[in-house]
């Protein structure tokens, strides 16, 4: 930090000496061109030579210094000095002054000695500014000749001795003094012209008697002085002086001896050299400084606003018909369905009437004939009965046979004959008739249109529905081969979780204590319990979501000491609270779940019968596209909301299905309803513990409910008869069950004493799952344990093959869409703010010529961040307790986030163009739209990428306020000199304004040349930076979405 002055004065003198060394340059090219001229008086050949000579010398020093020290603000050396020292257009101003100073223009030209004096001492060893030159060999408080007074000139001595007026000292200039001439400047101090830029106006002054000023300038004449007013006096930032530029919007200056009205139309800045025309013409008044173009930013965003509506019109029209083509597909299949259900029971009603009759007809016969006869009757009917085929039916106890010809004459055949052309009648194996629509051979491989895989899962559902009314009626040993049918139809693996001495620690304190037994398949099993007994808790140990507890005991899956999260593919979780995403409807979160979830070899029209199944097994086809609603905007009932939830997991065709208080807040229609297709799930009863209570001599009063009666005595609120306390139910339980009595329940043990009952042990129990002593183990084995079980990835068991990430992306990536599309008006509003945003900051910090605009960019990067990085909140916040439940089904996380991201950069990409349709139109900038673009873009997609991080990171509470504190507290260090360079490198609002500023400085060329030199030094930007800026602010969006995805993985739910 002490070399930091010392390189800033360097640098300092750098600037100043870049604008004047080369209008020295392009000054002795326009005299060489000039020389030639018939109007020069004639010279000898020997002094256009010399002539020649020395400009040739100065080309080589100012060219060596611009490529040495002055890069930083310089983008392409030959266009800005082309722009700012190029006269070869018009050379009158250097015609004018050969003939003024006759032929001794070369002798008056300031040398690079002079240049660098004067241009260091406008800037003092802080870096300051200053007006003011240093005393040198002609000017001082000894010697003060004519040439020393602002706005003069004079000579270098004739009879100076060649190494006295070597370049790298400041001669002697004393004779031929004159007044500095039009197009040129005398510095006050300094006895040698300079050439102003482009862009600039430089007439000779005249004495104004009222102020005593010469005017244009501010300079006055120098007293007891015989000179008057003489030319310009001084070329500097604008900040300084604004005396030789052109000025602004009356005149626009071609040369620097010239300037010219603005004509109506067009538009004059300060410091041009050509009038712009504008675009609207009649908005532009004649002697207009700038172009008022707010009437085009509103034509971009009213053009803006109709491609948005347009698109988001045609979206929803577009998902409105393909939901009713979906919907018209579902209804014709379904009426399909049961037009063959009633063909079926047609079919079945004619077969039973024509049995009837057959038996009528036959008991007559053998009545009638004799014995043999009949008995030939018989044989012939046995002969003409093989042409159809029948199966003896549930429940009659004998078969009988039936012809074609019976079935079709019977005279209730008439109510079917509209559907027999197109029933097949299958008979199977096993005696049943199924009525099916006749299907077309397909030729070739073609797709399913939706009406035939609606009319596929229908069909099925319709069958299911009729086995399920037939099954009501069936004897033991039809319920016994229902079950071995529906075994071998099973194709789920099955999955047995056992638990064993399971322990659950919070510290010291103990949340389940020695818990043992099972989980089997086919079975419901219900885990009741009081509020606060750790039924949520139990649940969580048992399907290995717990963290940072400590447990203990063992839990198998199919007998194998296992992770049970190598089977997350097949196992369901129905968590307590209704995690569903609200502006989805019923069926699109069913259909997510089960594309994501489902086997990617299971084809589409499966996929559609188990969604289907269990949308009319939970009763939702009435609300199946209706929003399911969240906090702010209504959507379906609690009680199908919950249902719901359920669905979500009963979709992926689980093994294992654990539910958390699914019945909670439900009616008990609702309550009948669920447990009716959790029944149907698992083709069995729930099991019963009545008889263990009974052992324990409690029994249950008539016409009360068993489960609530139980409970009641487990929070102590009905006493048993047989005065057991309720405290020692559960060492009852060990006890009853052979389980080993922990040592801090010792004392009930010994309070119980001879007074329990005699119990039984479970010998079979206590066998099959034996107690495993805990024992003593080493505390760094407990760690290295932990961190494996919450970090590691167990190994996928489940042997489903699940939908890859790029599938997954494929599911979530329409789902976010559906989502934002839902969204439209809170994308608005976010528009709309930020609109506003533009507007008043384009109207309050208007540009300014001085500072390139830099305030208002400031103001920019702040409001910009803010709102962008809020609205990146709702993108991760919102949904957190909906991803914490697909990730731990196995869903991917960076197919999540990489969709949610995906459809965020439509953001991205729009709301640049809002924001700059108008600040840009209210402020007027000098840089183009499409570089403020890319700038902005580049900015928004940075701090998105922070916003990610804040939400997955933080609370929405401290979210917001980081979002809202962090551009600020950026901003304000990086306007600040004070701060570090390297902190200031590490703020991505620095390169965002340094970008702002580099497209600006760049349409500031001739006049302005010094003033971009020194913005560009006082800020320590550099004008090539303009692609690092973008492509570093590029880079801090990455990294941070990176981060962002980082904290998906690694932090756990909260």
């Amino acid at each position: 930090m002490r070399d930091g002055k010392p390189l800033q004065r360097r640098r300092c003198q750098c600037v100043v000496h870049l604008a004047l060394l080369l209008p020295l340059l392009f000054a002795g090219v326009a005299y060489g061109q000039q020389s030639q001229l018939p109007r020069l008086p004639p010279a000898p050949p020997a002094e256009l030579r010399e002539v020649e000579a020395r400009l040739t010398n100065l080309t080589k020093d100012v060219a060596s210094t611009i490529s040495d020290r002055f890069s930083f603000c310089v983008a392409d050396p030959v266009a800005d000095w082309n722009e700012a020292f190029n006269y070869t257009s018009n050379l009158e101003f250097v015609d004018q002054c050969l003939v003024e100073t006759r032929g001794d223009l070369p002798e008056r030209l300031c040398t690079p000695e002079e240049v660098k004096f004067y241009f260091s001492s406008l800037y003092d060893k802080d870096g300051e500014k200053n007006l003011f030159l240093k005393t040198n060999i002609n000017c001082n408080r000894s010697s003060w000749v004519q040439g020393c007074d602002p706005g003069w000139a004079c000579a270098i001595d004739p009879g100076l001795a060649p190494s006295k007026s070597d370049d790298n000292t400041i001669p002697l200039r004393s004779s031929n003094c004159h007044a500095c001439c039009e197009g040129f400047f005398c510095p006050r101090g300094l006895t040698c012209m300079l050439p102003c830029p482009l862009g600039s106006y430089c007439p000779r002054a005249t004495a104004n008697t009222t102020t005593g000023l010469c005017d244009p300038y501010k300079y006055q004449i120098t007293p007891n002085s015989k000179n008057g007013c003489g030319g310009a006096d001084m070329w500097a930032d604008i900040g300084s002086t604004e005396d030789v530029f052109c000025p602004a919007g009356y005149y626009y200056c071609p040369t620097t001896t010239k300037k010219v009205s603005c004509s109506s139309g067009h538009y004059c800045r300060l410091g041009s050299i050509a009038e712009k025309k504008c675009i609207i013409k009649g908005s532009c008044d004649a002697n207009e400084q700038s172009e008022s173009i707010v009437i085009l930013g509103a034509c971009l965003v009213a053009a803006l606003c109709v491609l948005l509506i347009i698109i988001y019109n045609f979206s929803g029209q577009f998902l409105t018909i393909r939901e009713r083509r979906k919907a018209r597909s579902r209804e014709n299949a379904i009426q399909e369905a049961r037009q063959q259900l009633k063909a079926h029971e047609g079919w079945r009603a004619a077969k039973q009437l024509a049995r009837k009759h057959m038996q009528g007809m036959h008991g007559h016969l053998s009545r009638t004939f004799s014995r043999r006869r009949s008995f030939r009757q018989q044989a012939d009917t046995d002969n003409s009965s093989h042409r159809v085929q029948e199966a003896p039916l549930i429940g009659h106890a004998k078969a009988q046979e039936l012809s074609d010809s019976a079935v079709f004459t019977a005279p209730s055949t008439n109510e079917i004959t509209e559907e027999m052309p197109s029933v097949i009648v299958d008979v199977s194996d096993d005696g049943e008739v199924v009525a099916t629509k006749e299907k077309t051979v397909p030729k070739g491989k073609h797709r399913s249109t939706h009406t035939q895989v609606f009319k596929y899962a229908y069909g099925e559902i319709e069958k299911e529905k009729f086995r399920q009314q037939d099954n009501k009626n069936l004897t033991f040993s039809g319920v016994i081969a229902m079950v071995k049918d529906q075994q071998k139809e099973i194709t789920r693996p099955l999955l047995k979780v056992e638990f064993r001495d399971l322990t659950l620690m919070l510290g010291k304190k103990k949340l389940l204590r020695s818990i043992t037994g099972d989980l089997c398949p086919g079975r419901v099993t219900a885990v009741m319990g009081p509020s606060g007994a750790g039924k949520t808790t139990f649940l969580n140990a048992v399907t290995g979501k717990v963290n940072g507890y400590k447990m203990n005991g063992s839990v198998l899956v199919n007998g194998k000491n296992v992770n049970i999260r190598s089977y997350k593919k097949i196992i369901g979780f129905v968590p307590q609270d209704d995690i569903v995403h609200g502006n989805l409807t019923v069926e699109e979160n069913l259909w997510f779940s089960a594309k994501c979830r489902l086997s990617a070899r299971m084809n589409h029209r499966d996929k559609v019968l188990i969604v289907e199944r269990v949308i009319d097994s939970l009763d939702l086809q009435g609300i199946r596209s209706s929003l399911v609603g969240t906090v702010e905007k209504r959507g379906i009932s609690g009680g199908q909301r919950k249902r719901v939830n359920v669905g979500i997991e009963m979709v992926m065709e689980p093994s294992l299905l654990i539910l958390d208080e699914p019945t909670s807040g439900l009616d008990s229609s609702s309550s009948q309803l669920l447990l009716r297709a959790l029944r149907h799930e698992a083709l069995e009863g729930v099991n019963t513990v009545e008889e263990y209570f009974t052992t324990l001599g409690i029994h249950v009063p008539d016409r009360v409910n068993p489960p609530d009666h139980y409970i009641d005595i487990l929070e102590g609120i009905v006493k048993p008869e047989s005065g057991i306390i309720a405290k020692h139910l559960p060492v009852h339980w060990m006890l009853y069950n052979g389980y080993e009595v922990p040592g801090d329940m010792q004392d009930d043990l010994k309070a119980i004493g001879d007074q329990s009952p005699q119990i039984r042990s479970s010998t079979s129990m206590s066998n099959s799952m034996p107690h495993c002593l805990p024992g003593v183990r080493n505390a760094f084995v407990e760690e290295r344990d932990r961190l494996e079980h919450h970090l590691s990835k167990p190994k996928d068991l489940s042997s489903r093959k699940t939908p890859g990430i790029i599938r997954q992306y494929k599911y979530y990536l329409g789902r976010v869409t559906k989502q934002r599309l839902r969204e439209a008006r809170l994308l608005a509003v976010d528009f709309l703010i930020l609109g506003l945003a533009g507007i008043c900051l384009g109207t309050i910090a208007k540009l300014s010529d001085k500072t390139f605009g830099m305030p208002g960019y400031i103001y920019t990067i702040i409001a910009v961040s803010l709102l962008c990085k809020i609205a990146a909140l709702r993108s991760f916040s919102l949904e957190r307790l909906q991803y914490f439940r697909e990730r731990e089904s196995g869903m991917s996380t960076l197919a999540y986030f990489l969709a949610r991201d995906t459809v965020d950069h439509f953001n991205t990409v729009v709301k640049p163009i809002i924001y700059l349709s108008m600040f840009y139109y209210f402020n007027n900038p000098r840089s183009s739209i499409q570089d403020n673009y890319i700038v902005l873009l580049a900015l928004v997609y940075c701090v998105t990428g922070i916003g990610y991080t804040f939400a997955i990171c933080f609370s929405p509470g401290s979210a917001q306020l980081c979002s809202a504190l962090v551009p600020v507290v950026l901003t304000l260090l990086t306007t600040q000199k004070s701060t570090p360079t390297f902190l200031k490198r590490l703020c991505y609002s620095k390169w965002a304004l340094e970008g702002f500023i580099i497209v600006n400085a760049k349409k500031y060329p001739g006049v302005w040349l010094i003033t971009r030199c020194g913005l560009l030094f006082g800020s320590g930007f550099d004008i090539h930076n303009y692609k690092l800026c973008i492509l570093i602010l590029f880079m801090y969006g990455l990294f941070f979405r990176m981060l962002a995805f980082a904290a998906m993985v690694l932090l756990k739910k909260r």
